[in-house]
């Protein structure tokens, strides 16, 4: 099933010159950028970004830490599309905790730090964001991009493959 799926190369993954080898991952495993842009969240897109549900779930000073993390700098917003994109998207991108997350995976490889340290030091520096499921895909691609935003056009390998 041929999905679209939100990616946030996130503050810390910027400052590190990484946005090339993360946009790389993707394309390598057929998925295809159809958006692509870069901007500095202001607090109204990051409260609508990161919700009140972090709040019952994880605390306030978590949510406080997202947002004033998600606001300090610029990232860069990328809609992906492709097979099973939501799934294949959050493998890429390895566990929220970059020390759980598996080697070979754009956390495991390029963030090294535990859940521990994160939470101890309040830094929710984890390098890049992806939907969670179908339904948070929708919702936050609608947040972060408009209708005339996401482009449509054909891959060379998708000749062969669809």
């Amino acid at each position: 099933m041929i999905q679209q799926t939100l990616v946030l190369i996130k503050p810390d993954s910027i400052a590190r010159g990484l946005i090339g080898e993360i946009i790389k991952r993707f394309e390598q495993r057929g998925l295809k950028i159809v958006g692509l842009k870069m901007i500095k969240p202001n607090k109204n897109l990051a409260e609508k970004h990161y919700t009140e549900t972090i709040t019952k779930k994880h605390g306030k000073h978590v949510r406080d830490s997202l947002l004033n993390y998600l606001t300090s700098s610029p990232v860069i917003a990328i809609a992906v599309q492709g097979s099973n994109a939501v799934e294949l998207v959050r493998k890429i991108t390895g566990s929220t905790f970059p020390g759980e997350a598996d080697i070979g995976t754009i956390r495991g490889d390029f963030a090294h730090v535990s859940k521990f340290y994160m939470k101890d030091k309040n830094k929710p520096d984890n390098l890049i964001h992806a939907s969670e499921n179908k339904e948070d895909a929708k919702k936050e691609l609608a947040l972060w991009f408009s209708l005339d935003e996401i482009q449509d056009y054909k891959l060379a390998a998708e000749t062969f493959i669809f």
